[in-house]
């Protein structure tokens, strides 16, 4: 097979994937001869598009999948996508307005019918963008949260986790987000730091000229006050107790209440209290028996209630609140304050605390088992620091709220009369009969309008991609779930590990009484090269889909593994993926050099049996770490441990070494073993690089029907002759000095030169020798010294080399670079002596610290004593 002298990554590309996914290698079946390994895509909203965040994630899923399936293991990625409530929604509500419809002109069913031809419009972009990455997913598994058989499976949870006491209703201040007009749970709440003002306002106190001051932040809710209170310790207010004051503007009057609650030491001491806009007055609220006023709209403006400003957006309030209560004489100052604000996780709106009925799952119990798992390392999570945080949210868990105020998603199975009493059932006639059952009247019965949070669906999702019938009481699972669950390892985000994981596990232990999974791999945030996260309005996150048809898909996989440590953010530069594209035709160029080759029936050149024999010794160390890296998911560590195998290793040295003379044949042991070498290489670098790797396989020799590299056995390590790779680094390193010696002394890079080693007892690379002479252009080596005085010298380690060249060199510029080296060598020598002579040192360090120093030592001593000689003899 002949290759061009240029890769082509798109054509490459498209040719394997489409031989893949023909020949089925993707497909996870059930196999009792094998041993399962199964990962679940985290799934991406159905509303996304590739992102530099999936590309990682999902490169490493790949990663691990391939290596897995190389391993002999019948191995299942799952894909599927996600309904994403809130986000779809509003993809849908926009495209509806720029039709000129509005939501609230439709029915349900017709906005329905909207979002599903969206959803199956747009909806599986992001997984076709996953094959050009080279995904290697059960492509026939794809799982989508609302499917019909997992949307039932979400309803039959939901009910099963009512009737055992978990799930109830009741009225609750919630996190509500005015912009997708739906209550969050505390999760989807991110806080930052904002700018804001604190208004100092007069509060006149009832029956008298006196007045109180009180600070707040939110002047705009001062209409819906139902209380003022202050710290019954506090001697500023004494005389305050049990009197009413005036709300300014609307002179309604509130009373004056004391409660331990209140900071003396914040603002002046005395609070406003709002329990409709306030969790912690809303608590006051109740233990005082105070009034509740909501003064705000669903979408955050302000209602009749207010009387003020009715209609106003809320912030838009604030300001002519402000200005009227200074124009009333009632505003004494307003300062800088810096707010810890609250922030919608899918619309960044800001988050208003609201009264509202909702639907609420208790957590105490759903978390202990979840929390004992991950803290005795059952389910490990990588990197191991997240588990004090994970610990931390797992034990200061609160009540989930579960009812979003959607339409697109699982409709809450709960069923209302006319007086607003309900059932839980899975339908209508079940309902029907509930209510008879409880002997409760009903005319007709009306469904509740919510819908679940997105996440009480996707925390079912790696028991519910196998079998979606198993919530039902029961029922022990399929044979795909019982064989393939728990799965192995989830590769996802730190952000999700509450939103998501810890539920899964919940999820897991409540309806599998096992852990969902054995391993989290927890990645960084994608990040640019200044340390910022990416994102379109900062113009820095750059398209994939661009990135892989420059680069090509290879290329830009191994741009992101090249710095991407478990949990850490990985800084991106696309030059790292410009170094993955001239890693890939540093192969493709490794491989036309050695199909240029012809053979003959010669013998093996000694150098090349040396160099066989190293290079087998090298791969299988290499693959010793290799398996390491990978076992502490150090998926990073593992391709730069292959990447400097194949770039420096093989490339550099190896071919280097049995590389015939132009125009002559090898010999056809050292091809064979060459040829046997690449496949090697090309195993363990395939699941980093599919694409090339497979073409590659393809070309080395001609391959059976199914003789693909995808299924290929992984390589196993066999033993390590230390012996032969230290003398390896010896002989690489007297080249590499040859050649600087060449380059800094002017003489040519091919001019023959003669070595002179002047201890042979301190040559230890032997059988190196012909090696050192090929690659080092030296036609002869000899023991002691030359005859005459015109030599250059040149120290490897303590080893000591002379090379004559006949006074072609210039004494005094060689005397001085000697002598540089000599002060150099004596001062490191008198630093490791002072250390040594620190007795502390001595008896307190490590024994092999000590002893590495006194090789330094030994080193130095011989290295001065080399240099003295030289000098002696210019």
């Amino acid at each position: 097979m002949s290759l061009s002298s240029k890769y082509n990554p798109a054509e490459t590309e498209s040719k394997w994937y489409a031989r893949w996914m023909e020949k089925g290698f993707f497909r996870g079946r059930v196999n009792p001869d094998k041993q399962p390994y199964c990962i679940v895509i985290p799934p991406p909203n159905v509303t996304g598009v590739l992102h530099m965040g999936h590309m990682l994630n999902n490169t490493i899923q790949d990663v691990l999948v391939r290596r897995a399936r190389m391993q002999g293991k019948e191995t299942c990625w799952v894909p599927g996508t996600d309904h994403a409530s809130i986000a779809t929604e509003a993809r849908v509500v926009a495209m509806l307005r720029e039709k000129g419809i509005r939501k609230s002109d439709l029915t349900r069913e017709e906005f329905l019918r909207h979002a599903w031809e969206w959803k199956e419009k747009y909806g599986g972009i992001i997984l076709e963008q996953l094959k050009k990455l080279g995904a290697s997913c059960d492509w026939e598994r794809t799982k989508f949260t609302m499917d019909p058989d997992y949307y039932e499976a979400v309803v039959d949870v939901f009910i099963d986790l009512y009737r055992k006491g978990y799930i109830y209703r009741g009225l609750r201040m919630v996190n509500w987000d005015p912009v997708g007009k739906t209550a969050l749970s505390d999760d989807e709440v991110f806080y930052r730091d904002v700018p804001s003002k604190l208004y100092y306002i007069k509060y006149p106190i009832e029956g008298s000229s006196d007045y109180v001051t009180i600070a707040t932040v939110r002047p705009e809710t001062i209409m819906a006050d139902t209380a003022v209170c202050i710290h019954p310790n506090d001697p500023r207010y004494t005389h305050l107790k049990g009197k009413r004051a005036i709300i300014p503007l609307i002179n309604r009057t509130v009373p004056i209440i004391e409660d331990e609650y209140v900071t003396m030491e914040f603002g002046t001491g005395c609070l406003k209290v709002t329990p409709a806009h306030d969790a912690n007055d809303y608590e006051l609220g109740l233990k005082h028996n105070l009034e509740i006023i909501d003064i705000l709209n669903e979408d955050g403006t302000l209602n009749d209630k207010a009387i003020l400003f009715v209609g106003e957006d809320r912030f838009e309030a604030r300001k002519k609140i402000a200005k009227e209560l200074e124009a009333h004489g009632y505003l004494v100052k307003a300062e800088d304050y810096t707010s810890n604000v609250g922030f919608s996780e899918r619309t960044d709106a800001v988050i208003e605390p609201r009264l509202s009925m909702q639907w609420f799952v208790k957590m105490k119990a759903l978390t202990t088992p979840a929390l004992e798992n991950v803290l005795n390392d059952s389910i490990q999570l990588i990197p191991p620091k997240f588990k004090n945080t994970y610990r931390h949210w797992m034990e200061n868990v609160r009540d989930w709220c579960i009812s979003r105020q959607l339409w697109w998603g699982h409709r809450i199975p709960a069923w209302y009369n006319e007086t607003g009493e309900y059932v839980v059932a899975k339908t209508r006639e079940e309902a029907e009969k509930l209510f008879s059952e409880k002997q409760i009247p009903f005319t007709s019965l009306r469904q509740d309008e919510d819908v679940l949070d997105t996440w009480f669906s996707s925390w079912l999702w790696p028991i519910a991609v196998f079998d979606c019938s198993v919530f039902k009481d029961g029922n022990k699972g399929n044979a795909d779930l019982n064989y393939f669950y728990p799965t192995n390892d989830l590769v996802t985000a730190p952000e999700i590990l509450f939103f998501w994981v810890a539920r899964m596990i919940m999820a897991g232990y409540e309806y599998r009484h096992e852990k969902p999974f054995k391993n989290v791999y927890l990645t960084g945030i994608v990040r640019d090269k200044l340390g910022r996260k990416m994102s379109k309005s900062l113009g820095n996150s750059p398209d994939p889909l661009e990135l892989m048809s420059k680069y090509g898909a290879d290329g830009v996989r191994t741009g992101m593994l090249f710095s991407s440590p478990a949990g850490n953010d990985l800084l991106f530069d696309e030059k790292l993926c410009e170094q993955g594209r001239n890693f890939a035709n540093k192969i493709w160029n490794a491989f036309r050099l050695v199909q240029g080759w012809s053979t003959a029936s010669i013998p093996q050149p000694e150098e090349n049996k040396t160099a066989c024999l190293w290079f087998e010794n090298r791969f299988n160390q290499a693959l010793a770490e290799l398996d390491e890296h990978f076992s502490r998911f150090r998926i990073s560590d593992a391709l730069m441990t292959v990447y400097t195998l194949i770039w420096e290793d093989f490339c550099s040295w190896y071919l280097e070494i049995i590389k015939p003379e132009f125009g002559k044949p090898i010999d056809e042991v050292t091809c064979r073993k060459t040829i046997s070498f690449f496949e090697s290489q090309l195993k363990i670098l395939h699941p980093f690089m599919p694409f090339i790797t497979e073409e590659l396989w393809h070309a080395l020799q001609q391959r059976s029907d199914n003789d693909y590299l995808i299924v290929a056995r992984w390589p196993q390590s066999g033993k390590v002759d230390e012996g032969i790779l230290e003398e390896a680094r010896f002989a690489f390193q007297t080249v590499s000095e040859l050649r600087n010696l060449r380059s800094s002394k002017g003489i040519a890079p091919k001019q023959p030169l003669t070595l002179y080693v002047t201890d042979e007892s301190r040559m230890p690379a032997s059988r190196f020798i012909p090696v050192i002479k090929k690659l080092g252009f030296v036609e002869a080596l000899h023991t002691g010294k030359p005859d005459g005085s015109g030599a250059l010298t040149l120290l490897v380690n303590t080893t000591e080399f002379i090379i004559p060249v006949n006074g072609q060199i210039n004494r005094e510029a060689e005397r001085q670079a000697l002598q540089k080296e000599l002060d150099y060598q004596r001062g490191f020598l008198e630093s490791v002596n002072r250390k040594l002579s620190n007795e502390r040192f001595v008896s307190s360090a490590p024994a092999a610290v000590v002893e590495n120093e006194r090789k330094k030592k030994a080193d130095a001593e011989a290295r001065i004593r080399a240099l003295e000689e030289q000098l002696s003899r210019l």
